[in-house]
């Protein structure tokens, strides 16, 4: 007896020690490798069709679809990114051009920046009195700024790398998961110390939460932002697509989302004495477009994972301040696994203890 429990202890010792290590040896992939399982649950349907369609050649059935991905994800992204810095590049010419003499002169003539320019010279006045030197400060604060941005230059070019090498491991990890996805999750199902129906159960919400997520946040962004970016041409807001994709990215954001965007161009509208289109576009972003995410979000996510909104609200935020973007997923799927496990414990346990 008392050997049978020291083979049983030295085994399960053995089994965390090797663990761990394998856990330490993959934490710097961590992200990418689950990025790859996430995709491989989204795209796992087309990998089955593309399976059928060759006769149950698993191997080039995946090649096909990681190809397919790529050139989804790659192609538009470059055109998009082109087509982002060509607005970028004439937006920055623009404020060049007002921060010039004769952009300033014109400036200078707008009512709202005289009485701004009033009050300034009123507040500086006093600064004097305290013998503050507002411009040496304004100076210094150029100086700062300007050696921030020199210096995020070479973070910027390693983050590109960061996501380029990320980008290929998680291809390279969902090629794996797709051809070998199903005989992996038959071996984790033998791990699991429940009934083939509560495994079904447990999988399928995964599923569910991680599809859900993916697809309802994604969708209400970019309807997000095709209705905002369409407001911003109908008014007459320059670079009206560069801001609409601004929005479409804020909207994914669950704090702020789209008013990030709208309000700031909303007041670029008053600034320039557009008061009328300012008050419309202002009404048209926080009345329709932030609508638009308090009601398809929760049919699109909760809905279908059955999660009340409180919950899905500090999910998305509290996954997000934990594990960045990637926890945009993975705080609501962890609530969703917590609420099927505690329905399975009240089935099991519940009816006894009554």
């Amino acid at each position: 007896m008392n050997q049978n429990w020291l083979v049983t202890a030295f085994f399960f010792a053995l089994l965390a020690v090797i663990l761990y290590g394998a856990f330490l040896i993959l934490s710097p992939f961590l992200t990418a490798i689950t990025w790859a399982a996430i995709l491989a649950v989204l795209t796992y349907p087309a990998y089955a069709w593309v399976l059928k369609l060759l006769r149950g050649r698993a191997t080039p059935a995946a090649l096909i679809l990681i190809v397919a991905i790529t050139l989804i994800v790659i192609m538009p992204g470059v055109e998009l990114a082109w087509f982002l810095s060509q607005e970028a590049v004439a937006l920055v010419k623009t404020v060049r051009a007002l921060l010039s003499e004769e952009g300033v002169a014109q400036w200078t003539q707008k009512p709202w920046v005289q009485e701004a320019l009033r009050w300034w010279s009123v507040v500086s006045f006093r600064l004097l009195d305290f013998k503050i030197d507002w411009k040496e400060m304004l100076v210094q604060g150029a100086q700062a700024s300007s050696s921030f941005l020199v210096s995020q230059v070479a973070g910027v070019a390693q983050n590109v790398l960061v996501f380029a090498v990320n980008f290929t491991i998680t291809l390279f990890t969902l090629f794996f998961f797709l051809r070998d996805g199903a005989d992996f999750c038959a071996r984790l199902r033998q791990l699991l110390p429940m009934d083939y129906e509560h495994q079904q159960r447990l999988f399928q919400n995964i599923v569910n939460a991680i599809t859900a997520v993916v697809h309802g946040c994604l969708l209400v962004a970019i309807i997000q932002g095709l209705l905002a970016g369409l407001a911003y041409w109908l008014f007459g807001v320059p670079y009206a697509v560069l801001w609409g994709v601004v929005t479409a990215f804020a909207a994914l954001l669950p704090v702020g989302g789209t008013t990030l965007v709208s309000i700031p161009v909303s007041l670029y509208l008053f600034f320039h004495g557009e008061n009328l289109k300012g008050i419309l576009l202002l009404a048209w972003c926080l009345g329709v477009v932030v609508m638009i995410d308090n009601i398809l979000k929760p049919l699109f996510i909760g809905t279908r994972i059955k999660m009340p909104l409180f919950f899905l609200f500090f999910g998305i935020l509290g996954g997000l301040a934990m594990f960045g973007a990637l926890g945009l997923i993975l705080g609501p799927v962890l609530f969703a696994l917590l609420a099927v496990l505690l329905d399975l414990y009240i089935e099991e346990y519940g009816s006894t203890q009554q």
